[in-house]
């Protein structure tokens, strides 16, 4: 069926797998506003939510840089620029996740639905700012960071301050991350006049940027932990999250991106994964 057919194609195209980015630290956040585990009817609100906002994101992403992608040798296979579905089709799925989302808002509570406009404005608009800024990257990290915070207000119905540590924490390491995958598009960038550090900066001095955006990350994860008055097993995670971030940045220098890859989400992936495992196994063994 086309419907199907379509449907498949924009999964793929969106990387729906790559959900598992932010979800985990979302889920951080439910479980640290409880102090061990949420309600099953707040669990799954929350993944839903999650699922949504991103699928969302990520296809009106694509939408919005459907001329740009076409134009980028490296991007210009992907589903929207290739002609392998039509605008019109991506636009309604948007819509429907958008929806779905702002249900999954509802079904939370009163807070949550309030808030969701808001929410939504932040990942749907970060897809136009790197052409107005250099720091597109910190847009698109605080587009994830509110996960942990929106989860927290899922759960409690109101917002505590220290939540935004883990906000703050994610913002930079999904910059560190953009800005290391930005280096790619270095040369096609600076032809363009689309903004990224790598291209004001140079490829040599934006891994740097990368480099401190992380480190930056980690410390406000011991803040974390210290606030939250986390033990040892969330210190391990911790630990655990420093040395893969270590491994990943020695997997590209400024004369070889070649890494620069599906292993490099994946590596991002199991970060994130890892952390929450740590802080949840803390949290649960403490009750």
């Amino acid at each position: 069926m086309p419907l199907l057919h379509n449907l498949r194609v924009t999964l793929e195209m969106i990387k729906w797998e790559h959900s598992i980015f932010a979800l985990p630290f979302a889920l951080c956040g439910a479980m640290l506003a409880a102090a061990g585990l949420p309600s099953a009817h707040q669990l799954i609100w929350i993944i839903v939510a999650m699922i949504a906002a991103r699928s969302a994101a990520m296809a009106f992403n694509r939408l919005a840089d459907a001329s740009i992608d076409a134009a980028n040798p490296r991007t210009s296979t992907r589903a929207l620029p290739a002609g392998h579905l039509r605008p019109a089709f991506v636009a309604t799925f948007v819509v429907i996740s958008s929806a779905i989302f702002v249900l999954a808002a509802a079904r939370l509570n009163h807070l949550t639905l309030w808030l969701s406009p808001v929410a939504l404005a932040v990942i749907l608009l970060y897809s136009y700012t790197k052409r107005v800024t250099r720091w597109s990257h910190l847009v698109l990290g605080f587009a994830l960071g509110i996960a942990p915070s929106a989860a927290w207000i899922a759960v409690r119905g109101s917002l505590d301050p220290r939540i935004l540590l883990l906000t703050a924490a994610v913002t930079f390491w999904v910059a560190g991350f953009d800005v290391l995958y930005a280096c790619q598009d270095f040369d096609f960038d600076r032809e363009t006049g689309l903004h990224s550090i790598p291209r004001y900066l140079g490829i040599r001095r934006a891994l740097w940027v990368a480099r401190a955006f992380h480190v930056i990350m980690l410390l406000l994860l011991v803040e974390l932990l210290l606030v939250f008055g986390l033990g040892k097993l969330a210190v391990a995670g911790s630990v655990c999250v420093a040395l893969l971030l270590a491994y990943e940045h020695s997997l590209v220098s400024p004369d070889d991106l070649s890494k620069l890859n599906a292993a490099f989400f994946t590596m991002n992936g199991v970060i994130s994964v890892v952390f929450f495992v740590f802080v949840a196994a803390d949290l649960l063994l403490r009750r």
